[in-house]
């Protein structure tokens, strides 16, 4: 007789950008004009760098939570956002793709709601027959200038792998509603949300729908509302989460951290953000109840397990906080987010315009990040060419082995910061990168600091935006160095 083993979450992980804006400058600016910001002007807000979107947020999200694990088992990949990169050319295949997934996996975009996240997640649990997966959310919410959503907005990433092996977090019961109730909405020629009335929202929308779903979700999982440990309902409305913990009967003790401190809204993957970020203190035994809301209502009730013990993200949501960027340039904010035209000057308008025939060949190599190890003098080179640059080799590329350079130990060889070359971040740091295999080749190295660097700075390799084909709006990836 054969045992059904458990389905669930085994690893979690989440990615928050560096970059914190004060909300002060925020408020600030708008001063002369929206002077009430100012009693939202609390903490930072975190912002994408101008190279980053929701596909590179996924991928670091999701290298979190997959830390030492085997790549080739994940059999499919579901990558929620209401911010995808692409509206025609499939967002999970290319954060599949920078994590060296199978070819074979099954990849889907899940979109066009809050509550992307947690219906994402929720379907995936459900799905117990296919194997091994991988769900991201990830959002860069925008806010139009002046308005309240760009003080409290913000942006973040999450991931969890699922499976059988190890299993942290097990399901063990769901209720959804669908409801067209439109407490707010973007058109798809729309760069920002249009929000109705906050009192409407929170009194006709979430007490009103909301408690009834966590009553079914309750009773299909045999739990009682007062044995929840930690409750998670993502809004960007202070104040909902706790109206709606008191209206279902669960103690105010177990609401969880909003993150809007250091972090803010961050749209369809806030929700699982919490969720990561409760995890990382979860006790064996205790309930998570996690609630998306957006057209409806999902609800997920969780039982951590004792495996929680030894399920530690490569760096976790805490860590993603307290390493941070501060900084009180709110032009900055607007430059990334294409919220103003600035004059970069004639250096900026040489073309970008991407090879996809050459992309796709050098896919091992630029998505990758393989580089070329010779079986006949072990030199390792990056970019791979027809034969070794030992020049006492000269080894065909058929004896190379591949080696991935995305997670291997690198620090600062040289560097100079370049202030005459067009960089949408001024200056343009760039320099040789020394990684501990003896590989060692120029790049990129972004998020800096005022700080500066200095010749042994350890580093790390992120997936970002090399450039952007401004024409034809199309963003060219590889990855590039960031101080550890």
């Amino acid at each position: 007789m054969s045992t059904i083993k458990a389905y669930g979450i085994t690893a979690f992980g989440g990615y928050i950008p560096r970059w914190r804006l004060d909300r002060n400058a925020i408020a600030a600016a708008h001063q002369w004009m929206a002077p009430a910001l100012k009693g939202l002007a609390k903490g930072h807000r975190a912002f994408c760098g101008w190279d980053e979107d929701s596909i590179t947020m996924g991928v670091e999200a999701a290298r979190d939570a997959l830390n030492e694990q085997a790549r080739n088992r994940i059999a499919r990949l579901v990558f929620a956002s209401t911010t995808h990169t692409f509206a025609d050319l499939q967002n999970a295949t290319i954060v599949g793709n920078a994590l060296g997934l199978p070819d074979s996996i099954r990849t889907l975009d899940v979109g066009h709601s809050q509550r992307a996240g947690t219906s994402a997640l929720l379907s995936a649990l459900s799905d117990t027959s296919s194997g091994p997966a991988l769900v991201v959310a990830s959002d860069k919410p925008r806010g139009k200038p002046a308005s309240a959503q760009e003080m409290n907005n913000g942006a973040g990433a999450a991931a969890f792998t699922l499976g059988s092996d190890n299993v942290v977090a097990q399901l063990l019961g769901s209720a959804s509603q669908s409801a067209l109730f439109v407490d707010h909405f973007r058109a798809a020629d729309s760069p920002y949300d249009y929000f109705w009335e906050e009192r409407w929202i929170r009194d006709e929308g979430y007490l009103k729908l909301v408690p009834p779903v966590i009553a079914s979700a309750l009773s299909d999982a045999g739990v009682a509302a007062k044995d929840v440990h930690h409750f998670i309902l993502a809004s960007s409305f202070k104040g909902v989460a706790t109206a709606v913990a008191r209206s279902a009967g669960i103690p105010a003790q177990a609401e969880a951290d909003a993150l809007t401190a250091q972090c803010g809204f961050t749209g369809a993957a806030h929700g699982l953000l919490m969720l990561a970020h409760v995890l990382e203190r979860a006790q064996p035994g205790e309930h998570i109840l996690l609630v998306g809301f957006g057209q409806g209502c999902d609800a997920l009730v969780l039982r951590v397990t004792d495996a929680i013990a030894e399920a530690k993200p490569r760096r976790g949501v805490s860590a993603a906080l307290a390493d941070k960027l501060e900084t009180d340039a709110y032009l900055r904010l607007l430059a990334n987010d294409g919220a103003i035209d600035l004059d970069w000057g004639m250096r900026a308008e040489r073309p970008v315009k991407t090879a996809l025939t050459e992309q796709y060949r050098s896919n091992e190599q630029i998505s990758h990040f393989q580089a070329g190890k010779c079986r006949a003098c072990s030199t390792i080179q990056f970019p791979q060419l027809p034969f070794c640059v030992n020049p006492a080799c000269n080894a065909p590329s058929t004896q190379f082995d591949q080696v991935a350079l995305a997670d291997a130990k690198a620090s600062v060889m040289t560097f100079t910061a370049d202030w005459l070359s067009y960089h949408p971040a001024p200056p343009l740091y760039v320099g040789f990168v020394q990684f501990d295999n003896a590989a060692r080749l120029m790049m990129e190295i972004v998020d800096v600091g005022p700080a500066g660097l200095e010749v042994g700075t350890p580093l790390n390799m992120v997936f970002r935006i090399k450039d952007i084909d401004r024409l034809r709006n199309y963003p060219r990836y590889f990855w590039k160095a960031t101080p550890a």
